[in-house]
């Protein structure tokens, strides 16, 4: 029983310091808290003042990374071997006129596609720069793209001034590179020759608001199919157009879009052929008017799943004159209106494979004027394609697709079948979505 009390005693000994122990550490615990209130206190304080002093100078906080305004260069490799049943020199949209920049399924076997050199980086503070260079594989080189963006306009404004693709639609922007096939839709190459771009001007907006919500604007001189570039000051092209999109739960997202190009044009080569090949007429003048409706639709549950439906439809009214070889007027009041749509659908079944299904339909509609033959009759060319590539990383694709193609509507389908490779060597920046 004796034992007992020196164990006892040294316990209560040792009271008093347990108890002091766990009054030093509260004390800790609440002075680290204090510090990190204050600190949080500051730092939320600081924030708020750069956000003042931006919104007042319109112009972002100096960047602390010293290669900020270093340019990143970027470079695409692209080839393709095609296989056609139909001489691809023959190849038309039938019932369309020609722009000069449709392309078809290409020359048979293999071939160097277009390589893609772009430049881009901060100019300073307000303004960033791009150039995006097309190195074709017959030995051309073709400015894409070069323009200069604003970076510091407020209330969520951008600008853009140089040549850029148009905002219209949502295939026009993208770069040949990043299409979920290896060619362009029907529509874009009927409508716009290939891609709508512009020499000139850009302004959008983008709202603060949960929803996406953009607007834009743009002038040009008229370079792009359909209007062409006259001999005044005019601007020769505008188009405004608006974007909506958002989420629906976890997994799905989309957008929808809706855009007008206005267009003049003075002696626009390309005249409508009749069913024996042979031009209604060679050159028009007159305005053109084009609405383009697209939407897209993502499902993503996860990386290795992804589903992305897309379309598009466009209308193209033109009025004006048409004219014969020699100059000639054949008619004063020409009117002709086109339309055409594609829908397609892309599945990533895999993490690095992508199967795809497209449909392309066209109307020409029949153009009347004064002097138009007897039986011209509308033409509803189409085409259906069929995707599969492998992507063994982000900078590289391997693709094969089929096309049965109806482009000529002639009654005699070309069976198209492309190998396509492209490889991404350098920096190169997102996407759109």
């Amino acid at each position: 029983m004796l034992r007992i009390w020196p164990v006892a005693a040294l316990m209560l000994s040792l009271m008093p310091v347990v108890s002091a122990a766990a009054d030093d550490v509260g004390a800790l615990r609440a002075e680290l808290q204090a510090l990190k209130d204050e600190y949080g206190a500051r730092v939320d304080a600081l924030e708020a003042r750069i956000q003042e002093l931006e919104a007042d100078s319109g112009a972002p906080a100096a960047t602390a990374n010293p290669s900020a305004f270093n340019p990143s260069i970027s470079l695409v490799l692209g080839g393709s071997y095609t296989n056609t049943s139909r001489d691809p020199e023959t190849w038309n949209i039938a019932g369309f006129p020609s722009s000069g920049g449709e392309v078809g399924p290409g020359e048979r076997s293999f071939n160097l596609g277009e390589s893609e050199l772009t430049f881009a980086a901060n100019i300073d503070p307000y303004f960033a720069g791009q150039l995006t260079a097309a190195i074709t594989g017959e030995n051309e080189i073709e400015v894409e793209e070069a323009f200069v963006r604003t970076t510091a306009l407020p209330q969520g404004f951008t600008g853009k001034l140089g040549r850029f693709f148009s905002g219209v639609g949502y295939l026009n922007e993208v770069h040949a590179h990043a299409w979920d096939f290896a060619d362009q839709p029907l529509v874009y190459q009927a409508m716009f020759g290939g891609q709508s771009r512009q020499d000139g001007a850009q302004v959008k907006w983008l709202a603060p608001t949960d929803l996406f919500i953009e607007f834009g604007a743009e002038v040009g001189a008229g370079d792009s199919f359909p209007a062409t570039r006259d001999d005044g000051n005019g601007l020769n092209t505008t188009a405004v157009f608006a974007h909506l999109g958002g989420d629906v739960g976890d997994y799905t997202s989309w957008r929808a879009g809706l855009s007008r190009i206005d267009s003049s044009a003075v002696a626009r080569e390309g005249g409508i052929a009749d069913a024996s090949g042979a031009p209604l007429f060679e050159t028009f003048t007159g305005d053109s008017h084009t609405w383009v409706v697209d939407g897209v639709l993502k499902w993503a549950p996860s990386p290795r799943r992804q589903l992305k439906l897309q379309g598009e439809y466009m209308r193209r009214e033109e009025t004006g004159e048409v004219f014969d070889g020699g100059g000639v007027r054949l008619a004063d009041d020409y009117r002709g209106t086109h339309s055409g749509w594609y829908l397609q659908s892309v599945y990533q079944f895999a993490p690095r494979w992508r199967v795809g299904a497209r449909y392309d339909s066209l109307d020409s509609g029949t153009p009347r004027y004064s002097l138009a033959p007897d039986g011209l009759l509308s033409q509803d060319p189409d085409r259906l394609s069929l995707m599969l590539d492998w992507n063994p990383s982000e900078f590289s694709r391997l693709r094969a697709q089929y096309d049965w193609d109806d482009a000529r509507d002639d009654g005699d389908t070309d069976r198209v079948f492309r190998l396509q490779y492209l490889y991404g060597i350098g920096a190169h920046g997102a996407h759109k979505y």
